[in-house]
């Protein structure tokens, strides 16, 4: 079994590779900090890895990345590169959005459509999207970010639905947290109000809540009480209460 993670080279996506290799998937690891990557390398020691350097907010590494391994029959791909840019969208650089948007939707999208076509002739796979509590919500000062995982959640929900009609064996999830204990925040340049939960933990639920077939992973006791109440909330009042959240975040 193998197993493709992006982002792999800290926080969910390091901890979700570790947790893979013990479950005995060999391991392909791709982002952009070589070092990190090999040093994860060094670490795990029971499966065979492999790192590829890349940055994938560039359209034709995304292409290059699955012509290096097509022939590996992924098993599990890990949907896990991406940022947030925090900011009032006046304010925000347009190069620094296009980079996010090129990194949290153009490659998760280009890679879930190839590694897709693979498992679904298989006839087997699993398919791990990161998204976000966010991607429940709109997102003032924090738009760009909110807007991205929205379209992951909201992309991931219709193709689980289309393979489950088409009664195609290939699982797809989309992992929902909240707050994560994550160099997020410090890329982000924010920081969170509620205590973020534990990297390693939100790993291991994910793998395991895919394996089993969900298809919207929300750890935490606070993100599904919050997915509940949104529900009763219309989208001007969830707007304002939004905004008032994220003034409050910025360091």
């Amino acid at each position: 079994m193998t197993a493709l993670v992006t982002g792999a080279s800290s926080g969910i996506g390091k901890d979700i590779a570790k947790y893979l290799a013990s479950k005995n998937y060999d391991l392909i690891l791709t982002a952009r900090r070589e070092d990190r990557l090999y040093e994860l390398k060094n670490e795990i020691k029971n499966v065979n890895v492999k790192v590829i350097p890349l940055d994938l907010s560039v359209e034709e590494n995304c292409f290059k990345l699955y012509e290096e391994t097509k022939n590996e029959n992924v098993d599990f791909l890990v949907n896990n590169a991406g940022f947030g840019s925090y900011g009032k969208f006046l304010d925000v650089p347009l190069e620094r959005e296009l980079e996010l948007i090129n990194t949290n939707i153009k490659s998760l999208h280009i890679l879930t459509k190839l590694y897709l076509k693979d498992m679904a002739k298989r006839n087997r796979g699993y398919i791990l999207n990161i998204g976000s509590a966010a991607g429940f919500l709109p997102g003032p000062t924090f738009s760009s970010y909110y807007a991205s995982k929205n379209y992951v959640v909201r992309l991931t929900e219709a193709i689980h639905e289309e393979l489950r009609r088409d009664k195609i064996n290939v699982g797809i999830s989309v992992l929902c947290p909240g707050p994560v204990k994550t160099e997020f925040n410090k890329v982000a340049q924010v920081r969170f109000a509620v205590k973020g939960l534990d990297s390693e933990y939100v790993a291991k639920y994910a793998v395991d809540k895919t394996l089993k077939g969900k298809m919207v992973i929300t750890p935490g006791k606070l993100m599904k009480f919050t997915k509940f109440i949104q529900h009763f909330a219309g989208e001007k009042l969830l707007t304002r209460i939004s905004y008032n959240v994220q003034s409050k975040r910025q360091s």
